[in-house]
C-alpha cells in the first residue's frame, strides 16, 4: 500500500477503536463474573476475537454487534462449561497468556495452541508460577519438553484442570507483564488465597496498574507491595452497575498523536483523556519533550507539532509498545534519538528492535542497534522503499507516519493491522481531510 504524504499542517480530527488490553481483560473478568455484562466501545479485531471465539468454544454465551461496539458476555461465577476444548489463538499474545492462567479453573483436558509467531513467543515463566499454585501444565512441543527445566516452555500447552488449588507463587516479570496479570485476574477463583511475588524487575508496569484497575472496577481488590507483591483474596467479581466502557486504545492513538510531530499542524484525538489507565498515554509526555504541544478540551487531546521537533535519550520501559511510534517520527529530530528500556519487544510478534533498525536503514536512515533499544540520527536525504512489516501491526502503523511527510513509501502486507486496528488506514486518510 503506498502512503499518500500530506503537503500541507494537518488540521484534522480523529477516533480510535477501544483498547485491546482493556477489552480482553474485560472479557476474561466479565466471563468469570456470575451474570450478563455489555462491553461498550469493545475493540474487534483478530486478538479479541480470538479471545472471544475461545470463550465461546468454552460453552460461554457470547454475542458479538460488530456495528454498536458491543460485546456481551454471560459469566458463570468462576465455572468453564467445557471439559475438553481446542483452542487456536494465532498470534495474540493476551489471549494465550491470560487463557492459560483462565483454564487451570476449570475441570477437564484443554489444549492451547497458536500460529507459527506464538509457538516462538514464551510461556514458560507462568507455565511454571501456575504449576506452583498447583496446576498442571505440559508442553506438547519436542522443542519445549526439551528446554523444561530451563522453563523455555512455548505452545501448544496442554492443561489437565480440576481448579486451581492456590497458595504461594513466584513469577519473573522481565519477559512479560501479562504474566502477573493473568494471575492475578484469575487468582479471585482459587481454591485458596494466592500470594505472587515478582522476582525481577517489573517491565511494562502500567499494564500492571490497568489489570488492577479493571479488578476494582468488578468489585475485587489486591493487596500489594509496590510491584514486589501481590495477595489476592477469594472473592467473587461483581458485575458493573451499568454497561462497562472500555476508553480509546492509546496504543492507536499514538500514531496520530505522532502525526502532526513531523508534518505540522494539529490533530484532534476524539474520546481519550490524559487520565486513562492505559500507560501508553505516556507517550504524550515524550511528544512534549521533543517540543510537541499538549492539550486536553472535554474527552479530546489535541496535539500540536513543534516549530523544531528535538530529539531525546528516554527509557520506554513501560511504554514499549510506542518504541515504533517514536522511532518513525525521531529521524525528522533535529538531534538523535536513544530509545531504551525495549528488550522485551525483541519477543513481540516480531523482533521489533532489529525489525524497526533494518526498515529505518532500508530507507537511508542511520540507526545504531543496542540490546535493549536503538539509537536513531537525523537524516536530511531518504530513500523510497517498500516497507517490511514482518507480519507484525505496528510496524505497518508506525512507518506509515514517515509515509505522510516523504513520498515513495509503500507499507507490504498492510492488511496486518487487522491484528488490532482494522481500519487504521481509513483513519489515516481522515489526516488529509481539514476542519
Amino acid at each position: 500500500m503506498l502512503i499518500t504524504p500530506i503537503p500541507h499542517p494537518l488540521r484534522a480530527s480523529v477516533r480510535v477503536p477501544g483498547s485491546k488490553s482493556l477489552t480482553n481483560r474485560a472479557l476474561l473478568i466479565a466471563a468469570l463474573a456470575d451474570g450478563t455484562t455489555s462491553l461498550e466501545n469493545a475493540l474487534f479485531s483478530d486478538d479479541s476475537r480470538y479471545f472471544a471465539d475461545s470463550l465461546t468454544r468454552l460453552g460461554f454465551d457470547i454475542s458479538l454487534d460488530p456495528e454498536a461496539s458491543r460485546m456481551t458476555v454471560t459469566g458463570l461465577g468462576g465455572r468453564i462449561p467445557a471439559t475438553r476444548a481446542e483452542l487456536f489463538i494465532g498470534n495474540a499474545g493476551t489471549a494465550a497468556r491470560f487463557l492459560s492462567a483462565f483454564l487451570t479453573l476449570g475441570h477437564g483436558e484443554y489444549i492451547l495452541d497458536g500460529d507459527a509467531r506464538m509457538r516462538e513467543r514464551p510461556i514458560g515463566d507462568l507455565a511454571e508460577a501456575l504449576t506452583q499454585l498447583g496446576a498442571k501444565i505440559s508442553p506438547l512441543s519436542q522443542r519445549a519438553r526439551a528446554g523444561r527445566e530451563g522453563k523455555n516452555i512455548y505452545l501448544p500447552l496442554k492443561i489437565i484442570a480440576n481448579s486451581l488449588p492456590g497458595g504461594k507463587t513466584q513469577i519473573a516479570g522481565n519477559t512479560s507483564s501479562q504474566f502477573l496479570s493473568a494471575l492475578l485476574m484469575v487468582a479471585p477463583y482459587a481454591q485458596a488465597p494466592v500470594e505472587i511475588e515478582v522476582t525481577t524487575e517489573l517491565n511494562s508496569k502500567p499494564y500492571v496498574d490497568m489489570t488492577l484497575s479493571i479488578m476494582q472496577d468488578f468489585g475485587v481488590e489486591v493487596e500489594r507491595d509496590g510491584y514486589k507483591s501481590f495477595s489476592v483474596p477469594i472473592t467473587n467479581y461483581q458485575l458493573p452497575t451499568s454497561n462497562y466502557q472500555i476508553e480509546s486504545d492509546a496504543s492507536a492513538a499514538s500514531y496520530f498523536f505522532a502525526a502532526p510531530a513531523i508534518c505540522g499542524g494539529t490533530v484532534r484525538v476524539e474520546n481519550i483523556s490524559r487520565q486513562s489507565v492505559q500507560g501508553d498515554i505516556r507517550f504524550l509526555g515524550v511528544l512534549e519533550q521533543m517540543g510537541c504541544t499538549v492539550e486536553e478540551t472535554g474527552h479530546c487531546i489535541l496535539v500540536t507539532g513543534p516549530t523544531e521537533l528535538r530529539g531525546l535519550d528516554v527509557d520506554l520501559r513501560d511504554i514499549p509498545d510506542t518504541a515504533q511510534t517514536l522511532a518513525a517520527i525521531a529521524p525528522f529530530a533535529s538531534t538523535p534519538t536513544r530509545i531504551r528500556g525495549i528488550a522485551s519487544a525483541r519477543l513481540k510478534e516480531t523482533d521489533r528492535v532489529a525489525a524497526t533498525c533494518a526498515e529505518l536503514s532500508r530507507l537511508g536512515v542511520r540507526v545504531d542497534e543496542h540490546e535493549d533499544g536503538m539509537t536513531i540520527y537525523p537524516c536530511s536525504t531518504f530513500k523510497p522503499a517498500n516497507v517490511q512489516t514482518y507480519n507484525d501491526h505496528r510496524m505497518a502503523m508506525a512507518f506509515s507516519l514517515i509515509g505522510l511527510r516523504l513520498p515513495g513509501i509503500t507499507i507490504e502486507n498492510p492488511g496486518c493491522v487487522s491484528k488490532t486496528f482494522p481500519n487504521f488506514f481509513d483513519v489515516l486518510n481522515q489526516l488529509q481531510v481539514q476542519r
